[in-house]
């Protein structure tokens, strides 16, 4: 067969790219191929055997429609792109997520879609839960928290939280990383499946988890209500309301679900019931209504079933699987504390290694300031030797000074006793002389009032006798040198003997008088002399009086 016939019957195919929720994958799909096909495609590609809960999703005409199993893919109304895009999505919900979802990989394609729609607000979350929520999808990311790994702000790239609650709290986030961050620190030892599983469980009891919202009416003209489909059976919620439903039907009371056209009608078990109608705005959206509603019911009656073999198979599995992840776990975690002890013991070691090093360099350091204080010591030794020897000859020196001054103090204490005696001597003497001052004083105020009186007298007796002359003598008034010496010694012979007299004692006293008063002066200077030797003395006296003091 030629190489041109081998191409000829090569089927024709088209390119389908399928996205999950955290990758893309691309296929070549044969025309021919059905909308199972593709599935099972996937599911291969994924390790998915837990494939009832999933489908593949696309959005026609602003609508989103699952691909159907057993129709051809390009029979169905799918877009015309190329590739064509499919989104790889839950399309059924578990009513425990603990009990149902068995392999590690349908576990975190959940845990992913259940995350990505609480961040979308499609499925509404308390504040406190959703930072819960947070701690353990960063548990599941990053594994255990290490404060010295994970450092402030290691969440800031992370989308944790929906913008609603970022909304309603004024926080920055570094506020929300350190709320997160207290809840995270908690989880340590929690494997990634483990966190995921606890956040699926926690997600599990909010009230729109797994809920498929439609808009209805009572009638054709109005849309007042909606209708929701989940794993436990369908709930007419108010339009405002998706938390709380008006009216609810079990799956195990539920006998029939059929559609005409835009009305679509539900039979309760119990045929006295009422029967419930309502209608949706397209008739496609009755057919989806059906499908969900059929594939939950489906669910829902498997559930209460004894399982199949390939069920129990896969829970086998599953359980060995835990058991052996579990077995696994714990030889890491004692790996892991054997590993982190044997970190803290070489920490310790290098510690204690890095402790004697520097208790060792302290010991060299001290040994040598001990050297050197030694030589110092020997050196302030010989220093302190030679200072006792020159103490020694300054004692010596000292006793010396000391008996001198001790001889020195005697003659002082000799000297000031005559120097007192001389000042007791000189002040006797100038209290005498005070005293002769004074009666010489009284004596000379004494003389010079006689001296006084006798010059008194004199003139007098010379104007008496002046007016004697004029008398007897006229003509020898002016002239009285001219007067004949017997006439002169015969008429003033009694006067004149007494003028004589007069004359006699007055130039006599004159001279007592000046001669003790140069007597006087002749002493004052010479005890003046006195005074200045006994104060030079004194004060020399002193010196030797300080300069020995000194001494002492």
């Amino acid at each position: 067969m030629s190489i041109r016939g081998l191409k000829k019957k090569q089927p024709k195919t088209f390119k389908v790219k399928v996205i999950t929720a955290d990758a893309e994958m691309e296929f070549s799909c044969e025309m021919k191929w059905k909308g199972k096909d593709l599935f099972d495609l996937v599911c291969r590609a994924l390790g998915l055997r837990e494939t009832w809960f999933f489908g593949l999703q696309y959005t026609i005409k602003g609508m989103c429609t699952w691909l159907k199993m057993e129709k051809k893919v390009l029979d169905q109304e799918i877009p015309k792109d190329d590739p064509i895009s499919f989104h790889f999505l839950a399309k059924f919900y578990p009513e425990k997520v603990e009990e149902e979802l068995l392999q590690e990989i349908t576990q975190h394609l959940f845990f992913l879609q259940v995350k990505k729609q609480i961040l979308d607000e499609e499925i509404y979350c308390s504040p406190e839960a959703t930072v819960l929520l947070a701690s353990y999808a960063v548990q599941a990311k990053y594994g255990d928290y290490d404060p010295n790994f994970h450092e402030p702000g290691f969440l800031a790239h992370d989308e944790l939280l929906p913008k609603r609650v970022l909304r309603q709290y004024q926080l920055t986030a570094e506020m929300w990383e350190e709320k997160i961050t207290a809840w995270y620190a908690e989880h340590r030892g929690i494997a990634r499946d483990e966190a995921e599983m606890n956040y699926l469980k926690i997600a599990q009891d909010l009230e729109m988890y797994g809920v498929n919202y439609f808009p209805i009416a009572q009638n054709k003209n109005h849309t007042d209500l909606l209708l929701g489909v989940d794993a436990k059976g369908i709930h007419i919620y108010s339009i405002n309301n998706r938390f709380s439903p008006n009216k609810s039907f079990e799956w195990s009371a539920i006998r029939n679900i059929s559609y005409s056209e835009k009305e679509l009608t539900i039979k309760p078990l119990d045929k006295k019931a009422e029967v419930f109608k309502f209608f949706s705005s397209q008739l496609k959206v009755n057919k989806l209504i059906l499908q969900l509603c059929i594939g939950n019911h489906d669910l829902f009656m498997r559930r209460r079933k004894v399982d199949s073999i390939e069920i129990q198979q896969m829970k086998a599995q599953a359980r060995e699987e835990k058991a052996r992840k579990k077995m696994e776990n714990q030889r890491l975690a004692r790996e892991k504390q054997l590993r982190e002890e044997a970190e803290r013991a070489k920490e310790e070691l290098e510690r204690r290694l890095f402790q004697l090093e520097d208790e060792a360099r302290q010991a060299n350091e001290a040994l040598l300031r001990s050297q050197e204080a030694a030589e110092l010591l020997a050196e302030k030794a010989q220093i302190a030797e030679e200072e006792a020897k020159l103490l020694a000859q300054n004692a010596a020196e000292a006793e010396q000074e000391r008996q001198r001054l001790e001889i020195t103090a005697l003659k002082t204490k000799e000297e000031k006793r005559l120097m007192e005696q001389k000042m007791r001597e000189a002040e006797l003497i100038a209290v005498k002389l005070v005293k002769e001052s004074d009666r010489r004083a009284k004596e000379t105020e004494h003389l010079k009032q006689d001296l006084h009186e006798a010059r008194e007298a004199e003139r007098k007796v010379k104007q008496k006798l002046l007016d004697i002359t004029r008398l007897n003598y006229p003509h020898m008034v002016n002239y009285p040198q001219y007067l004949p010496t017997d006439t002169r010694d015969a008429n003033f012979d009694k006067g004149s003997i007494k003028l004589d007299l007069k004359d006699i004692d007055l130039k006599r006293l004159s001279f007592e008088i000046e001669r003790e008063r140069l007597d006087y002066l002749e002493k004052s200077r010479r005890f003046e002399d006195r005074l200045k030797e006994l104060k030079s003395e004194i004060h020399a006296l002193k010196q030797e009086e300080k300069q020995s003091g000194l001494y002492s």
